[in-house]
């Protein structure tokens, strides 16, 4: 019941948008600085370290049907970009971990995982949807800013993805 609660008050925290959107991250401003760490990520780093590459950051949670179609599509993006720079940057927003360890054994991954359970990197970014991905440039700008996800927008996610990767190499 706690869960099922936690749940609903961060989806009407999300959907009201009326705290967010004073604080919303957005194009052409710097990316709000985390630690990116992780058994998928050689060591840690800030994100305001990886001047030079792009960074894809994306904000999820166990319970977002959207977000278990969108994992296997990252780990095509990591196999295909990571070693030209791509980093990306799974921000999980469960309250409990065990709820998300649990949806990475079903659906393990290639990229690191952070956990923010308190969701404030949630409200630095101004996620009004789930999942809501950033995608940052090797500058530490936002370039593109993707509200949920949907299987028909991957193709075009990934042109936009792929020309960032190429401008910064």
């Amino acid at each position: 019941m706690h869960t099922l609660l936690s749940r609903l008050l961060l989806l009407a925290a999300l959907l009201s948008g009326a705290v967010t959107s004073a604080l919303a991250a957005d194009t052409g401003d710097r990316a709000p600085d985390f630690r990116i760490q992780g058994p998928n990520f050689h060591g840690s780093a800030m994100l305001s370290e990886l001047r030079g590459h792009v960074v894809y950051v994306d904000f999820w949670a166990s319970w977002c049907g959207p977000c278990r179609q969108s994992f296997p599509w990252m780990n095509e993006l990591h196999d295909r970009y990571s070693d030209d720079g791509l980093v990306i940057a799974a921000v999980n927003l469960d309250e409990s971990t065990a709820d998300a360890k649990r949806f990475l054994r079903e659906v393990p991954v290639d990229f690191p995982v952070v956990f923010n359970p308190g969701g404030d990197l949630a409200e630095k970014y101004g996620v009004s949807a789930m999942p809501s991905s950033y995608l940052v440039g090797p500058d530490g700008r936002i370039v593109h800013r993707e509200l949920g996800f949907r299987l028909g927008e991957r193709e075009r996610l990934e042109r936009m993805i792929a020309r960032q990767v190429r401008a910064a190499q």
